[in-house]
């Protein structure tokens, strides 16, 4: 396949236009979400789809965005682009504030060239090949030149592998050869982000796995994606599986330690648990102490102490982000079986109420069901990080 970097220029370092005002950012950030909210007004009143989202993708991240139908998926990837704007907060996409100050013209010139979209439904130009339909960005932000537009248009059909279906109409091809397509044009203007609204949901698992495999050599290559998907299958393959329900984001430690949840669930965990920092080696819970939190790590690694015959303690094992402590003895009674403490580095919790952690737990059998089987592997001593992937 293709190498991507094989296809830049020079030429492509300026990605901003000077219209479109820099913001402060994280170096490391691609995009920044602040406060950011989008209210809808029909007949029946005003319908709030987002409510005060704050989000971070960092440069080089893949990552599945995900919810149920209404969550307010589509509205987010609508302010990620620029194609919708947000009824209060900041937008700041590879440093640019792309609401502030900036007209929809500006806007739709900076869209061409810093960011690759993919639609669900493809969107060609049926009268256009798809040679033609790869060109289009390039001639309209006036992306190099003119006579070197079809050599990269073809370069990047040769990397979907369509170098053979150049010269024919979208409506000649698969579904799967059109959604390749289309990935070579949001790719036309080397874009440092592409974002994909439920790119494979038309295709069957052979074509979606290649799209798949695309994205991946992007993002080994340095390119950020943001992808909309109800495929459980493609979120595995993702760095960060960011959950929005009810247009309010679900905490990342959250889905990630206890990933059977029902969305509701993990929100009404979001809203409850509070985070907490724990220096190097201080400890979190001492062996027969009552325990009346369940922790989450968010951040760092905790240990695992347990008493030797010579009343010495040994690490037994570490906790790395996503996994949990303490649902033993809140699930089964008594105290504190282990001591547990941070270990090198600081570490960030979520800590849970007893009486919440237990409400929830029982309306979800299934969730109660993983934790038992953790349960079982720590009491046995056999797996030292059971608590991974449930």
């Amino acid at each position: 396949m293709t190498s991507l970097d094989s296809l830049r220029t020079p030429s492509l370092s300026a990605l901003t236009i000077d219209s479109v005002q820099r913001a402060e950012e994280s170096p490391e950030a691609m995009i920044q979400l602040h406060g950011v909210v989008k209210r809808f007004s029909n007949a029946a009143g005003v319908f709030t789809v987002l409510k005060g989202i704050d989000l971070t993708i960092n440069r080089g991240e893949f990552v599945s965005i995900v919810g149920k139908s209404g969550s307010g998926k589509s509205t987010l990837l609508n302010m990620i682009t620029g194609i919708d704007h947000p009824t209060e907060g900041q937008v700041v996409v590879n440093g640019a504030d792309i609401y502030t100050g900036v007209s929809e013209s500006q806007r739709s010139k900076w869209r061409g060239r810093n960011l690759g979209i993919v639609f669900q439904f493809f969107q060609l130009l049926p009268m256009l090949t798809l040679l033609e339909n790869v060109m289009l960005p390039m001639d309209y932000v006036d992306m190099y030149d003119f006579d070197e537009r079809p050599n990269r248009a073809m370069d990047l059909l040769k990397l979907v592998g369509l170098e053979k279906f150049a010269n024919k109409l979208p409506v000649l091809v698969s579904t799967g050869q059109q959604q390749l397509a289309a990935i070579a044009r949001a790719m036309a203007c080397d874009p440092p982000l592409l974002v994909a609204d439920e790119p494979t949901g038309n295709l069957d698992s052979r074509s979606a796995d290649t799209i798949i495999q695309l994205f991946e050599l992007f993002v080994s290559q340095g390119k950020t994606i943001a992808m909309v998907t109800h495929d459980p299958s493609l979120t595995s393959r993702t760095h960060r599986n960011i959950i929005l329900s009810d247009g309010e984001l679900i905490d990342e430690t959250v889905s990630r330690s206890l990933p059977q949840l029902r969305h509701r669930h993990m929100m009404e965990f979001t809203r409850l648990a509070k985070e907490q920092i724990y220096q190097p080696h201080e400890t979190i819970l001492s062996r027969n102490d009552p325990v009346n939190h369940f922790f989450m790590i968010r951040d760092g690694e905790v240990e695992i102490l347990l008493l030797q015959d010579d009343k010495h303690e040994f690490v037994f094992s570490r906790l790395r982000p996503g996994e949990f402590f303490g649902e033993v003895e809140l699930l089964r009674g008594g105290s504190s079986i282990a001591s547990v403490r941070a270990a090198e580095k600081p570490v960030k919790v979520l800590s849970l109420p007893r009486a919440d952690f237990l409400r929830v737990i029982q309306e979800s059998p299934i969730t109660a069901e993983a934790i038992d089987k953790v349960i079982q592997k720590r009491l046995n001593g056999n797996t030292p990080h059971a608590t991974r992937n449930l």
